[in-house]
């Protein structure tokens, strides 16, 4: 049904039935090539540079460990709610704006964020620091997280404030982790 080349190309009426078969069209794709001065056919290739090659193979590796999961990236969306007890926390330094709530933002893993609140002593006696978490959902989510402050221990003299600085730390392994929240307990104790 082909007399040449130029018919694979451009076919001739009652052809159109061999151009439906990908066999012969897959075989005719393999027969095309340059003619020597013989008249013989090859098959030409294109010539690669070695740096296209290097490359080709550097993105093969990256897009295989990115499909394997060895490298990947995962944020974290988080917020968390401040209780007190026998002190006052404040968003502002002047102390007249309860902090009720943190919003923590999203963390990557590995990285860590900090937020400023001002504790005051509320009561007629000194009082020292401390804080703690409870409540965290997923329970298992302090597994990844640690939150720490610049106070623990700190003696507050009565009517004194303050500045805190709290700070969440993701490990660089989350596991399934993609959001919490937990609750933070500011305690002055006499």
């Amino acid at each position: 049904m082909f007399r040449d080349e130029a018919d694979f190309c451009f076919p001739r009426a009652g052809d159109v039935d061999v151009l439906s078969s990908t066999t012969i069209m897959f075989i005719n794709t393999l027969d095309i090539g340059l003619k020597t001065e013989k008249g013989e056919k090859k098959m030409a290739l294109p010539k690669l540079s070695s740096g296209l090659i290097i490359a080709l193979a550097a993105t093969s590796v990256f897009l295989t460990l990115v499909t394997a999961g060895i490298i990947a990236t995962q944020t974290v969306a988080s917020n968390g709610t401040v209780s007190s007890v026998n002190v006052g926390v404040y968003s502002n330094s002047q102390c007249n704006q309860n902090c009720t709530s943190i919003t923590w933002g999203t963390i990557d893993p590995g990285d860590s964020t900090s937020k400023t609140v001002y504790v005051k002593n509320t009561g007629t006696i000194p009082i020292t620091l401390s804080m703690a978490t409870e409540s965290w959902t997923p329970t298992n989510a302090d597994d990844y997280l640690t939150l720490t402050w610049n106070k623990q221990n700190t003696v507050l003299d009565p009517g004194k404030s303050t500045p805190a600085t709290i700070t969440l730390t993701v490990d660089s392994y989350t596991g399934s982790l993609t959001s919490f929240s937990f609750n933070i307990v500011i305690t002055g104790a006499e």
